[in-house]
């Protein structure tokens, strides 16, 4: 089980850099969410995936095949807080795109590294 969780993990990562290399920014934001979700699932399998002991035992004795509950309890949060930036992400585009009507960054860039309106087309302050 572990094998299919790793390689599932570096098909996320590669589709992850692969969109986050893209000139489109909705598909940044995209690759920004999966390679969060490969994290958590690299995170979640480094924990140990195999629970085939019950999760309540007595005595407090730890069965050897347990799963670590610290690496679910990471993943948890990490899901919460990776759903918040996914949000504010699209808020930002969003914005974006209203202000600039593209989404690429070539044209967003350009328009960000122009000189402001107000200063005189020499560069220079007023004489």
């Amino acid at each position: 089980m572990e094998l299919i969780a790793a390689l599932t993990v570096g098909v996320l990562v590669a589709i992850g850099v692969w969109l986050l290399l893209d000139r489109n920014l909705v598909r940044v934001v995209l690759g920004v969410v999966v390679l969060g979700n490969a994290i958590n699932l690299a995170v979640l399998t480094a924990g140990r995936l195999g629970g085939q002991a019950a999760a309540f035992v007595p005595g407090g004795v730890v069965p050897e095949a347990a799963a670590n509950p610290l690496p679910q309890a990471l993943v948890l949060t990490a899901i919460v807080i990776g759903f918040a930036l996914f949000v504010f992400a699209l808020a930002v585009l969003k914005r974006t795109r209203e202000e600039h009507d593209s989404t690429e960054t070539d044209r967003i860039t350009r328009v960000a590294e122009a000189p402001a309106p107000d200063l005189p087309a020499d560069g220079k302050e007023g004489a």
